[in-house]
């Protein structure tokens, strides 16, 4: 037996390569990929332009550490942050580490308004990571459970609810950030409205708090456009990236603007791999693929086609409650436990993903092609129609 801790209750499949929206066993039987690594495979499997990039990076340079200046972290900051309109970027290796380091940034900010028990507002459902300080702001006991005491200074709210925040505001002076997703994606494929973002973007203008948005699952053009809270119009104090901007690379980023910009000095947040030059290379080919192939227009012209199409498939089917989604962020939620429905579809050549218990979840690579999106349409809903009627 390998000598793996035990922390994943792994399906019975090893894959030995990949190509585009496919994957392939060791006994090569092929399966199309709805899953993208969970969100991380922007481009799929072995995507020419990143293959190349990636060889001629390794033949260079790999790490030098950040005791020095990293040309390749530099172009990616530049380009990140003219896509998003922000200031300053951290680079990491994963969503939680961006996170971590947002939290950070807000605690600090806080003490320095002169606040000595900072508080971040955070969402039921939602789900930030598994370090000790994002576990705590996740909005699930199950992830939490077993590693109390939790990390204080997190105040919880419903999710999309301006109301129950307005009172918070009201009556709690030591809240200093706001930290939440545009599209949960753990918690079940659940969106914000623009509504409420807007509103919400207007309260900590008023209050002074941190506007901070976890973008790892939702950005780098899985819903159409570059960051999912662009669909409102607004910008974020404090943004986090991870998952889909390597492409299977692993890398994170925590940016920051206006008064979130400038927090953090020399010796307050540091990562010894962070910004390394072929994660950067990475990020960098991945943001150039899609601006070059169309994928975000693409993404989003699919997801309608994808969402579609199981809405007229199940229409009608008992247990069948709704699909949601923006974008190759896609939620099918049904009306019981459905994590059978993951096993079922492996055996029949497709990968899926249950969270929430009831909801399953969608995350192509943007790569997908039209005839693919059909394909897993086609797939799909039969199997859940087998799966409802059992």
């Amino acid at each position: 037996m390998p000598h793996l801790m035990n922390t994943y209750g792994r399906l019975p499949v090893a894959f030995s390569h990949g190509q585009g929206c496919r994957l392939f066993d060791e006994q090569g039987k092929s399966y199309l990929d709805a899953l993208a690594g969970i969100a991380v495979n922007t481009l799929g499997h072995n995507h020419p332009r990143l293959v190349k990039a990636l060889s001629g990076q390794v033949g260079r340079l790999m790490h030098v550490s950040n005791l020095y200046s990293i040309r390749e972290a530099e172009a990616a900051s530049d380009r990140l942050a003219a896509l998003s309109a922000m200031d300053e970027v951290f680079f990491c290796n994963s969503g939680c580490e961006a996170n971590e380091a947002a939290i950070k940034l807000a605690r600090m900010y806080g003490h320095r308004q002169g606040i000595e028990q900072p508080a971040i507002v955070v969402m039921e459902q939602a789900f930030h990571g598994r370090t000790l300080a994002t576990l705590s702001a996740t909005g699930n006991r199950k992830v939490q459970a077993g590693f109390e005491p939790l990390v204080t200074g997190f105040v919880r709210v419903p999710f999309d609810d301006l109301a129950a925040i307005e009172q918070l505001a009201a009556r709690n002076p030591n809240i200093v950030a706001v930290l939440f997703e545009p599209i949960q994606g753990e918690g079940g494929i659940n969106l914000a409205h623009k509504d409420f973002m807007r509103s919400l973007r207007a309260i900590c203008d008023q209050k002074n708090w941190l506007f901070m948005v976890d973008e790892v699952q939702c950005g780098i053009g899985r819903t159409g456009a570059w960051f999912a809270h662009q669909h409102a119009g607004i910008v974020p104090d404090v943004m986090t990236l991870a998952k889909g901007l390597g492409s299977g690379v692993p890398i994170g980023a925590c940016l920051a603007a206006g008064r979130a910009a400038s927090v953090f000095k020399p010796g307050n947040h540091g990562s010894t791999f962070g910004g390394n030059p072929l994660a950067c290379v990475a990020a960098m080919t991945t943001l150039d693929v899609i601006e070059a192939d169309g994928l975000m227009a693409h993404a989003h012209k699919l997801g309608v086609a994808i969402r579609a199409g199981l809405k007229s498939g199940l229409a009608g089917v008992p247990g069948f409650v709704e699909v949601r989604g923006d974008g190759l962020m896609i939620g099918v939620e049904l009306d019981r436990p459905c994590g059978d429905l993951v096993k079922r579809a492996l055996a029949s050549g497709l990968l899926i993903n249950v969270t929430a218990e009831k909801v399953v979840r969608l995350l192509p690579p943007l790569v997908m092609s039209d005839a693919e999106g059909a394909e897993l349409v086609a797939m799909l809903v039969p199997l859940i129609k087998e799966f409802l009627a059992t």
